[in-house]
């Protein structure tokens, strides 16, 4: 039996499974929901019984040893999981009635995601998909301010993390689909996340290969505007960060800092799926916007390793 897509009152708070036990589960979704005021957090699921015992314990909810009994007791699921087993679960979380927080990228598989999206749209349930930076207020406010000029010309974002440097010291760094897809998947959808709002969808990409991991993309925007993407997670700690500029009409704009610990930004995305569940509106970082943001990384993984 599944479940009614939810319609939640604001009074009720809404019921999220977690499904995932790894580093991001532990430091982020968990903490994050069991403290969320419009939130229980109804369970943990995972693929190692044993850590989903431990998590559950220590926010004074159950495991559970069969995902589709975390799906039966859930209006939601938030996932902590690698893309590829992130998306199938989704899908079936969504045909169990279950609206959807879901980690970037949705998949890393055209195929995969959209998947995501046929199963949320049958099963008529909503869908959020954490971009950190998206939800982190600061950054949300710059985005929304620069969507809203008019006369971009072009755009330049460099996402440099030091997760594969020799020095670095990150529990994300055994991450075997990391190792496998590296910063393209990575943190490219984060890069996306805030370039497409202002400058427009990506009309077409260009991509190519640099050292280690890193990945230079050229877009042409929906708007005319054109962009330039540098992503790794390979480099040197000295070279780490991230930098947003946009250049046009009304001079340049500069990415704020301030997306800081990603339990502030978590939490904001709970509540645009809280948002979506009372409203029925869909949120402009939902499963669709995920399908978006894989298709345009599949085309360039494409350009980079041509079968």
């Amino acid at each position: 039996m599944t479940n009614p897509p939810a319609s939640t009152p604001s009074a009720t708070p809404l019921r999220i499974g977690l499904l995932g036990t790894g580093p991001w589960a532990r430091a982020t979704h968990a903490p994050a929901l069991a403290a969320h005021p419009g939130v229980e957090l109804s369970g943990v699921w995972g693929r190692r019984p044993e850590a989903a015992a431990e998590l559950a314990a220590a926010h004074a909810t159950t495991a559970y040893e069969k995902v589709d009994a975390l799906f039966s007791a859930s209006d939601a699921v938030a996932v902590a999981l690698p893309p590829d087993v992130q998306a199938p679960l989704a899908a079936r979380a969504a045909a169990a009635g279950c609206h959807l927080l879901l980690d970037k990228p949705v998949a890393t598989t055209v195929d995969g995601a959209r998947a995501v999206v046929d199963a949320a749209e049958r099963a008529g349930v909503a869908s959020v998909v954490f971009c950190t930076l998206r939800f982190a207020p600061e950054v949300a406010a710059w985005i929304s301010e620069q969507a809203a000029v008019p006369g971009w010309f072009v755009g330049r974002a460099q996402w440099l993390g030091a997760l594969f440097s020799p020095d670095a010291d990150s529990p994300y760094a055994a991450s075997p689909w990391r190792k496998d897809k590296g910063g393209l998947w990575d943190v490219g959808p984060h890069a996306l996340s805030v370039l497409l709002p202002v400058l427009g969808d990506a009309a077409e990409v260009t991509a190519a290969g640099g050292p280690g991991d890193t990945v230079h993309l050229v877009l042409r925007h929906a708007s005319g505007a054109s962009s330039s993407v540098t992503l790794s997670l390979s480099a040197p700690i000295e070279a780490a960060g991230v930098q947003v500029e946009l250049r046009g009409n009304h001079g340049v704009a500069t990415l704020p800092a301030g997306g800081g610990r990603p339990l502030v930004p978590f939490a904001a995305a709970v509540d645009a799926l809280l948002d979506a569940v009372r409203t029925g509106v869909p949120h402009a970082c939902d499963a669709r916007f995920g399908l978006r943001l894989t298709e345009i990384l599949a085309a360039a993984e494409g350009q980079l390793h041509p079968n």
